[in-house]
């Protein structure tokens, strides 16, 4: 059996096969930059700065206590507790003065040689001055500064 296909039909599955094996290749679209925003570095404020100087002197302190040396004098700059300036969003209220004002005194304290409370228990007082302090402000170092307590 002879089968023949006329130029009709060959030129009709030549059409076939070209519309089918054609890429549609359009235009490629040009990559649009996604505009990301400029990153800023963390400046910590002034408060923030002073409140890690401190945690870092306690430490010392803390060490100190532990090897039995008493420490005789505290770091000037606690008093600028009390002017710092502060990280956006927060502000000096009167909680928060009356606090500081506990922690600068039992802070003192620690270097207080006459006193008649034990060393270890005037630290563990100033450090816990932090933490209330730290409730009712910044909750976040909260876990850093309990590690800083004398057991």
């Amino acid at each position: 059996m002879e089968y023949s296909l006329s130029n009709k039909t060959l030129a009709l599955i030549a059409l076939l096969l070209l519309c089918f094996n054609c890429k549609n290749e359009a235009e490629p679209k040009p990559v649009e930059k996604e505009d990301k925003p400029e990153l800023i570095m963390y400046q910590p404020s002034e408060m923030a700065n002073l409140m890690n100087g401190m945690y870092a002197y306690n430490l010392q302190i803390r060490q100190q206590i532990i090897d039995g040396e008493i420490p005789t004098s505290m770091p000037l700059d606690i008093m600028k507790l009390h002017s710092a300036e502060m990280s956006n969003g927060h502000a000096r209220g009167a909680v928060w003065n009356s606090k500081i004002d506990n922690f600068i005194e039992a802070q003192q304290s620690i270097a207080d040689t006459l006193s008649n409370t034990e060393l270890k228990q005037r630290f563990n007082a100033a450090i816990s001055n932090c933490i209330a302090c730290h409730k009712t402000e910044c909750t976040g170092p909260i876990p850093k500064i309990k590690k800083l307590l004398i057991q």
